[in-house]
């Protein structure tokens, strides 16, 4: 029997509860045992523009995930040196679990991105691509992807960013814990 497995990427930077509904709607509505959340490398010229650290956004995000015994987090992107491709990541993961079934999930906005994805073609035999609708994207791909419905929330990591840079709370954007880790270590002032 295969674990279905499913994985959402992204910078996390902040994790919000946008990224945690949709998580746990694709758990749901695909029967997977878990969601490995994969949070991408910053390179460090970014983090100079006022985005967290990797060490600041793996702490966010295992605050906003800890209470769910469904969620985990693989960091090993972060880890990895030079350009991160989620080919080489899928590839090494495939590998390391031969039994498990992946569902990669994604947002409107990278399922239109999907024919400039490294490797996309070898990459859509690792893993089922499972599009996620988003507000102002149509989600138009000519691969086959698996797609889901969510709730409508047009809530980003930028929007937080944008918010707490112009000074203004992040309050029920993001869990409690992820709200008081931003404070308290004055992150994207």
């Amino acid at each position: 029997m295969n674990a279905k497995i499913g994985i959402l990427g992204g910078t996390f930077d902040p994790p919000h509860h946008a990224h945690l509904i949709i998580a746990n709607e694709a758990r749901i509505q695909l029967g997977l045992e878990k969601i490995i959340f994969l949070p991408n490398a910053i390179p460090p010229h970014k983090q100079e523009s006022g985005l967290a650290s990797n060490a600041d956004r793996l702490q966010m995000l295992d605050l906003a995930i800890k209470d769910n015994p469904y969620f985990e987090i693989d960091d090993r992107e972060m880890k990895r040196t030079g350009k991160s491709y989620t080919y080489d990541t899928m590839l090494e993961m495939t590998k390391e679990f031969p039994n498990a079934a992946f569902s990669f999930i994604i947002g409107g906005d990278m399922v239109e991105y999907l024919p400039k994805w490294y490797h996309i073609n070898e990459l859509i035999k690792l893993v089922n691509f499972v599009g996620v609708n988003r507000p102002h994207y149509e989600g138009n791909t000519p691969y086959d992807i698996e797609e889901i419905q969510v709730p409508a929330m047009d809530i980003s990591s930028s929007l937080l960013r944008e918010r707490l840079a112009a000074g203004l709370p992040i309050d029920y954007y993001v869990p409690e814990q992820v709200s008081k880790y931003i404070k308290e270590h004055h992150l994207y002032e």
